[in-house]
């Protein structure tokens, strides 16, 4: 088996880890803000500051391509918010106009860079659909330090996450600032799109975040418990996809990593005790076997006390 030859998949493994905990984690956050298409906005928003940040600084460091990576999502971010405030167009709408015009836009630099930059340029373009048996071990300390300063913020901030994705209201009267909230939300949601666009890709991404988060809704009515689903739920299709990845040669991982996520959730929507399909039809089943049985009980009860 490769992973066991392989000591770098061993990290690859680690980082796909913690990167789908967080990805789980910050899922959550997008599901009941009902922004799960913000993630894809930003995923996409986030490839011309990879572009140029490399045409800037001319090296492939992951700690300056995430800087960038950053920059140009937060960019996105304060454009849907500014599109949806000043004119009549929803907030939907404008997470699609920014999705397609900066995806344009990095496709638009890439491919001058690529024309351009010469040999250095070799491995840019795998920021597309992800590139995670190409990264080192800085790459990996550093996109799971980041990994844990998100899972961090969220599991310590619960309460807060709680108040204000669902009682605002209640949660500004207590003193706590929904502006602050609102900006650290998006902090977080960007930082783990840019520390995860490597290794899944701008595309693939956004799937990453809303599918787990997605596949927990169907076992649980807690917040709580939904957190901690998501978490156990990307971390897995993490590692089963990234040990999926080494059993061939040239597998891509971030594919396989949103395969295994998308056979939880099918499970998830087939089994899931709360909104399961079988186990909906499994309770209306058994409701109605025993509403058609009532009338025959009623009617055993009534001969028995009249003594016929």
């Amino acid at each position: 088996m490769t992973l066991l030859l392989s000591p770098n998949a061993w990290w690859v493994l680690l980082s796909m880890l913690v990167l789908g905990v967080a990805s789980g984690m910050i899922g959550c956050l997008a599901y009941w803000k009902r922004q799960s298409l913000m993630s894809d906005a930003l995923s996409h928003a986030a490839l011309p500051g990879v572009v140029i940040a490399f045409a800037i600084t001319g090296v492939k460091m992951l700690p300056v391509l995430i800087l960038g990576a950053a920059i140009s999502a937060l960019i996105g971010a304060f454009l849907v918010q500014w599109v949806v405030s000043s004119s009549r167009i929803k907030e939907d709408t404008a997470m699609g106009i920014v999705l397609s015009v900066f995806f344009g836009l990095g496709i638009m630099l890439l491919t001058i860079v690529n024309r351009t930059g010469g040999g250095n340029v070799s491995g840019l373009d795998g920021f597309i659909f992800g590139q995670a048996a190409s990264m080192v071990r800085t790459d990996v300390y550093t996109m799971s330090a980041l990994g844990l300063v998100v899972i961090s913020i969220v599991w310590l901030g619960f309460k807060e996450w709680k108040l204000f994705l669902f009682d605002p209201a209640f949660a500004k009267g207590l003193g706590l600032s929904v502006r602050l909230m609102n900006s650290l939300y998006s902090g977080v949601l960007v930082l783990v799109i840019v520390i995860g666009i490597q290794a899944v890709g701008v595309i693939l991404m956004s799937a990453l975040l809303i599918i787990p988060a997605v596949s927990a809704r169907y076992w649980t009515h807690s917040f709580k418990w939904m957190l901690i689903g998501a978490a156990l739920i990307g971390g897995g299709s993490g590692v089963i996809g990234t040990v999926i990845s080494t059993m061939g040669k040239g597998w891509p991982t971030g594919p396989f990593i949103v395969v295994s996520s998308a056979a939880f959730f099918v499970i998830s929507l087939l089994f899931g005790a709360q909104k399961g399909l079988v186990i909906v039809r499994l309770q209306q089943r058994s409701r109605i076997k025993s509403e058609l049985s009532a009338p025959a009980e009623r009617e055993r009860t009534v001969v028995k006390e009249g003594g016929y």
